[in-house]
């Protein structure tokens, strides 16, 4: 937030003391009003009670304070300054990481060249580099979906970004692969966006709204009462959690009318991204953590039709077998479909590079085994995204 005194226009954080305590006050003041009409004209009875003052005085401070906290943390003319400086020199491949053990591996690589140019903002840290002369800027988001369309937009919204590689862990729901093995899926889809049909419906019963084309029962829907469990004489079992239908997302591209929503389920990769990763088959990746703990089989790289993400840490043997048979899932994360919505609303290529860190719900293992193996899927996850760059800035020089 900005503001003019005078000639002369000041971020929030230049503003003198004395002025920024008569924002504050009149702020209060301007609150107080409001509150106690509002008060005195639809709850009278607090000013009965006596009580009308004290909640005067508490929202009025509490709401001023929080604007000025808002305000505070609008981009100051520092930031923007290194900001501008950073873009001369793009664009740059946007690197969006989950958590630390997943970047850690990254900026201890020797392929790894930092520029030592950090910009904090909003709570993110990005910070530039390269990796074979490919220019960088990475971000990490944090756990689950909110925080991974949070830290994208902002590093697609301050940042000159040419495309956006997202990687880390996940989740296994495909049989047919292996801890350590690294994923490369061709769509993703957000899979907890439901409509929860009320019990008495069913599959022939139309959902609440969908005549209107807010939802839909075209993708699918898990029918609660199939997981009964001790079924013995044969009978039927019903549930009265019923159903939940899978919905798709709305989208609002940045080309398109605003508020002129559009619907997506399955959310394709970059062509041109995927043809690259086609490449990285034969990287030879490893499969001991460490002298005496190894793998039984050899992790590998493959691309796969699909991945699944949602703000779930999904260890359930069967929803995981129903999101595989169902959907053809393979990696179940909390991040990836998010990163994925974003880049479809703003039009950037993307791809995302996720190594298996457990089988979702167990397999012969009484534990979940990414609390062994997650070091060993991280840093699996980053070899295979410093190939993918390098053969991605072959590609584009020829």
């Amino acid at each position: 937030m900005s503001f003019t005194l005078g000639n002369k226009s000041l971020s929030y954080e230049h503003i003198p003391l004395f002025y920024k305590f008569g924002l504050f006050l009149a702020t209060i003041i301007l609150w107080f009003i409001s509150i106690y009409l509002y008060l005195r004209l639809w709850r009278p009875e607090y000013i009965k009670m006596g009580v009308a003052w004290p909640c005067v005085v508490v929202y009025a401070v509490s709401i001023s304070l929080m604007m000025l906290n808002g305000a505070s943390a609008a981009l100051s003319k520092e930031t923007l300054e290194l900001i501008a400086k950073a873009n001369e020199n793009g664009p740059y491949l946007g690197l969006v990481i989950p958590n630390s053990f997943e970047m850690d591996p990254l900026l201890q690589s020797p392929n790894f060249t930092s520029s030592n140019l950090t910009i904090d903002f909003s709570g993110r840290r990005f910070r530039f580099g390269t990796i074979t002369e490919k220019k960088v800027i990475l971000v990490m988001t944090g756990l689950a979906m909110i925080n991974a369309g949070i830290a994208t937009q902002l590093l697609l919204s301050l940042f000159d970004i040419e495309g956006v590689v997202h990687y880390g862990i996940a989740g296994n729901a495909n049989p047919s692969l292996h801890l350590a093995d690294v994923v490369i899926p061709q769509y993703w889809a957000h899979t907890a966006l439901w409509n929860w049909q009320r019990y008495g419906n069913g599959p022939e019963d139309e959902l609440p709204l969908e005549s209107q084309g807010d939802y839909t029962r075209d993708i699918g829907y898990l029918k609660f009462a199939n997981y009964t469990v001790n079924v013995t004489d044969g009978s039927s079992y019903d549930n009265l959690l019923n159903n939940i239908w899978y919905q798709p997302e709305e989208v609002f591209p940045i080309n398109g009318t605003p508020e002129q929503r559009e619907h997506a389920f399955w959310i394709p990769v970059d062509p041109f991204y995927y043809k690259v990763s086609q490449k990285l088959e034969d990287v030879i990746l490893e499969g001991c953590l460490n002298s005496t703990t190894c793998l039984s089989h050899t992790p590998r790289v493959t691309r796969v039709q699909r991945g699944t993400s949602a703000s779930i840490y999904l260890d359930n043997a069967a929803y995981r077998d129903f999101i595989y048979h169902e959907f053809n899932i393979t990696p179940v994360d909390m991040e990836s479909a998010s990163v994925a919505l974003i880049c479809l609303q703003q039009k950037v290529p993307f791809i995302v590079i996720r190594a298996l860190s457990d089988l979702a719900g167990g397999g012969s293992a009484d534990s979940n085994e990414a609390d062994t193996f997650v070091t060993l899927a991280s840093n699996n996850s980053v070899t295979v995204l410093l190939e993918f760059v390098k053969h991605l800035s072959a590609a584009t020089i020829s």
